[in-house]
């Protein structure tokens, strides 16, 4: 099984990917955890590359191909050979992130990136994907509380993740692999919902 979670920076996916790890560790399954971009040694230099500050002249073209470079780098170095050895994958963001980001949010056609997804994804489809959904605002609250200086990518203004969060919204109508949840709660009430959810998929694929 592959699982992916999406959404705004800071909504909270990585914390609930590890909480869920941690579930399916305790009742026996294998796990390969990712995380986009990133994950392999190569994916790890273009991450660095993506969300250094100083990169402020980036185009939005060579972001769109840096991050597929990365993916394309993870999808066949790690996730199809975790797949194939019977694994489930979790992977933290996966070309979802790209369509939101570089399409709704940067402008680039919906209909170029999706080539370059397929591409770069090797025609892999997540069984699952979580988008973890908060206001665009408590971004810049959390970013604060947590960290004070924000990245490149959180840099890009209000306006920017406003287009963003518009994208994935209108992604996850196009699917039924997509569950929206609420990123205002509390932890431990997200981290129940999206293990009952993983659970009972679990179960269906068992029979």
């Amino acid at each position: 099984m592959f699982i992916t979670f999406e959404g705004l920076d800071l909504c909270g996916k990585t914390t609930q990917a590890e909480i869920l790890i941690q579930k399916l560790k305790n009742s026996g399954f294998d796990i390969t955890f990712v995380r986009e971009p990133g994950g392999t040694r190569i994916s790890e230099l273009i991450r660095n590359i993506l969300l250094d500050s100083q990169n402020k002249e980036m185009d939005p073209i060579t972001e769109l191909f840096l991050f597929s470079a990365s993916r394309a780098q993870l999808v066949r170095e790690v996730i199809i050979p975790s797949l194939n050895s019977g694994k489930i994958v979790i992977c933290d963001r996966f070309y979802d992130s790209t369509l939101a980001y570089q399409g709704y949010g940067r402008g680039i056609e919906i209909e170029k990136i999706k080539i370059i997804n397929e591409l770069a994804s090797s025609g892999l489809v997540p069984d699952l994907t979580f988008l973890i959904d908060i206001p665009v605002e408590e971004i810049y609250r959390r970013r604060k509380e947590k960290y004070g200086d924000l990245d490149r990518m959180e840099n890009s203004g209000v306006e920017f993740y406003k287009r963003v969060k518009h994208g994935y919204l209108e992604i996850a109508k196009s699917s039924d692999r997509f569950i929206i949840i609420d990123g205002m709660k509390k932890i431990d009430e997200i981290s129940e919902q999206i293990w009952y959810i993983v659970f009972e998929k679990l179960k269906m694929k068992a029979k």
